[in-house]
């Protein structure tokens, strides 16, 4: 094969190669800018969020005390959306953790688990809501 010809079949490959990564890299960037944005408008929509997944135990602790509080907080099961991955990304980029839960209060990050109990143990949780606590062992 002539070098010219090489030349003309691999230049248009390259540069399909090209197009396609250019594609798919704007088509991430585009979608984590969603998630960001979801993450925002679910934050501040609600009252209380978590960002949980279904099978995580430390979510179910973190559920839990909202139960105990007699607050229902509007829940995202990361692992029960086929946007979850890109989710769990975006809260790592707004509030500097990747694990799960979450929680929000009124649009404040309150932390995990560790530091919704903590928060629940302390009364500062109940303090934010604007309830009285009755705390029983979780």
């Amino acid at each position: 094969m002539a070098k010219s010809a090489m030349y003309s079949i691999s230049v248009p490959i390259f540069l399909f190669v090209v197009s396609v990564t250019v594609l798919l890299y704007t088509s991430t960037l585009a979608e984590a800018g969603d998630s960001s944005s979801f993450v925002k408008k679910t934050v501040s929509s609600h009252s209380i969020v978590i960002f949980s997944k279904s099978y995580c135990p430390y979510c179910r602790k973190a559920k839990a005390v909202f139960k105990e509080l007699k607050q229902k907080p509007y829940v995202v099961e990361l692992d029960e959306r086929d946007d979850g991955w890109s989710i769990q990304d975006a809260l790592s980029e707004i509030v500097g953790r990747r694990t799960v839960p979450q929680v929000f209060i009124n649009g404040k990050h309150i932390g995990g688990s560790d530091d919704t109990v903590d928060a629940y143990e302390n009364g500062e949780l109940a303090k934010l809501l604007g309830v009285n606590a009755k705390k029983d062992d979780l």
